[in-house]
């Protein structure tokens, strides 16, 4: 189920990304849903992210807890995990304080992903991120313990519809590749909370684990999504295979996002149980 809207929240910015045209980081934070209270440090980063598509599959769960390190529980609906496949084009990426770089603050990316919790805070746990700027995955694997990867993209935008290719590079976790076209196929909404679009979307953290095996957590903050249902010609996609997980051979259920501005948060230790697997 999703829902307008309201007129205080605007459902976002459908301009291309320019310095000038960012909101201030209290205007995110005032738009921002709160699930748990904002982290007592600052936020460090800032990005825009930009003609998104939300591509998901159910999977069954056992499946995925077999992939998730210990501390994390996966999270499911109607007792359904998910994967996702979501191709973006991020903009203004840059630490607080700094302005945008023009040779690193843009650039396309795409990653797989499941759902998860832990301490009772709902996430994404990454499978895979591929970038088109190799300093940003340098980066983005060094200090944030993400599991990035080098890649070649071709994307080409219009206000119809996203033309999207990528290929990561030979002997980097196998030799993943997407392509497709998509489009918006209606007028951005807000998910309504207990809806599949609202568990899909609406996650304001993001987990990984440091070369010590520690569960880390990364907060985020941005507005609702403002999602438009979607329609997508995927002819490649095999980045969910380079990473061990067969999708069902059924159609996803589809997404899009034209902009969305985001704060980060640096990454902290969870107090999750961390000496047993979990899920």
């Amino acid at each position: 189920m999703l829902t307008e809207p309201s007129a205080e929240t605007p459902p976002g910015n459908n301009a291309i990304w320019s310095p000038g045209q960012e909101p201030a980081p209290r205007a995110i934070l005032a738009q921002a849903p709160h699930p748990w209270p904002v982290p007592p440090a600052p936020w460090v980063m800032r990005q825009t992210w930009h003609d998104l598509l939300f591509a998901h599959w159910p999977v069954a769960p056992a499946t995925l807890r077999g992939t998730l390190p210990a501390g994390l529980t996966l999270d499911t609906f109607d007792g359904m995990a998910w994967v996702g496949v979501v191709p973006f084009v991020m903009g203004g990426v840059r630490p607080r304080g700094i302005p945008p770089v023009p040779w690193l603050s843009a650039f396309p990316e795409i990653n797989v992903r499941t759902y998860v919790t832990a301490n009772g805070k709902p996430g994404v746990w990454f499978y895979s991120l591929d970038a088109g700027n190799p300093v940003a995955v340098a980066i983005a694997r060094g200090v944030f313990h993400l599991p990035y990867f080098n890649a070649r993209f071709t994307v080409a935008t219009s206000a119809e519809a996203v033309t999207y290719a990528s290929r990561r590079g030979r002997g980097m976790a196998g030799l993943g590749a997407f392509s497709a076209t998509y489009r918006p196929s209606s007028s951005p909404v807000h998910a309504a909370p207990g809806s599949l679009a609202h568990f899909l979307t609406e996650r304001y953290c993001l987990y990984t684990t440091d070369g010590r095996g520690r569960l880390l957590r990364g907060d985020i903050r941005h507005a609702s999504w403002p999602l438009q249902a979607a329609t997508a010609e995927i002819t490649t996609n095999t980045l969910a295979l380079a990473a061990g997980i067969t999708l069902p051979d059924t159609p996803p259920v589809l997404h899009f996002a034209r902009r969305l501005d985001v704060l980060i948060w640096w990454l902290a230790a969870t107090d999750a149980t961390t000496n047993q697997r979990s899920g």
